[in-house]
């Protein structure tokens, strides 16, 4: 964290329980409170199904939690009506996924700008912003193709341009180097990593079984049945490590955290 930054993200007491069809009650997440500052890249980790994508959906307004409140700069968003979640995941929060989710029909430069045409803003408002976008993640040459005729790796980072487009208060990223090789993996985070230092992005949250990955954070968050048990903060401005050598302390700090 940087000192002073503002806080943007504030996660407190929060709980997700649901009922399986047999009218058991699972708690996939119990009392977590986590806060993300400006310009924070946060990582959670930890088992298949400690609750890491919950948390992520339940941040992003994907879900609603059983209790507990989520604030963003001071806006707490919890007891929001769906619409109003729609409008706020639209005009606040950018999301990556493993499976890039582009629209098949529009090109590139309209996958970018989605949230724009969504709310049906005029092609002479969002378009010149979109091309920006699309130049920093060296794809402007591909802005009027359609996402079938890209590689994996340059669908993520159209999926990447569209999360970032609205300079959203706080990108979430599910496993979105899931899919990639180490070069294209590489690009996405050092993406993020450049999104978040030129306020494209205010603050972000990475949900990742990479490891590799997850030493491109600033703090590391383990969670494990529901519950945060460890946290790891990494300043990479003076760690003088490798992305390898930050991956394998993340690993050697996980297997200590989750014993």
């Amino acid at each position: 964290m940087i000192a002073g930054a503002q806080e943007i993200l504030a996660v407190r007491g929060l709980t997700r329980v649901y009922t399986d069809s047999g009218g058991n009650e699972i708690a996939a997440l119990r009392g977590v409170d986590l806060t993300v500052h400006e310009r924070e890249l946060v990582a959670i980790v930890g088992p298949s199904g400690s609750g890491k994508s919950t948390l992520l959906q339940l941040i992003g307004g994907l879900d609603t939690a059983t209790s507990g409140t989520i604030s963003f700069a001071g806006r707490d968003v919890t007891a929001q009506t769906e619409r109003q979640r729609t409008v706020f995941r639209r005009d606040h929060v950018g999301f990556v996924f493993q499976s890039f989710h582009l629209v098949p029909t529009m090109t590139v430069v309209e996958n970018v700008a989605l949230t724009a045409i969504v709310a049906n803003a005029k092609r002479a408002e969002w378009f010149p912003r979109a091309l920006d976008v699309l130049a920093e993640l060296d794809l402007v040459d591909h802005a009027k193709r359609m996402p079938n005729l890209l590689s994996g790796g340059q669908r993520q980072r159209v999926a990447f341009g569209r999360a970032i487009f609205g300079r959203p208060d706080v990108l979430l990223a599910d496993e979105p180097t899931g899919n990639l090789d180490t070069k294209n993996s590489d690009i996405i985070l050092n993406l993020l990593r450049t999104g978040l230092d030129a306020s494209e992005v205010r603050c972000g949250v990475l949900v990742t079984h990479d490891l590799r990955a997850a030493g491109f954070a600033d703090r590391v968050i383990a969670l494990r049945d529901g519950v945060i048990v460890d946290e790891l903060s990494h300043d990479r401005a003076t760690a003088g490590r490798s992305d390898v050598e930050r991956g394998e302390h993340v690993r050697s700090w996980l297997a200590s955290a989750l014993r």
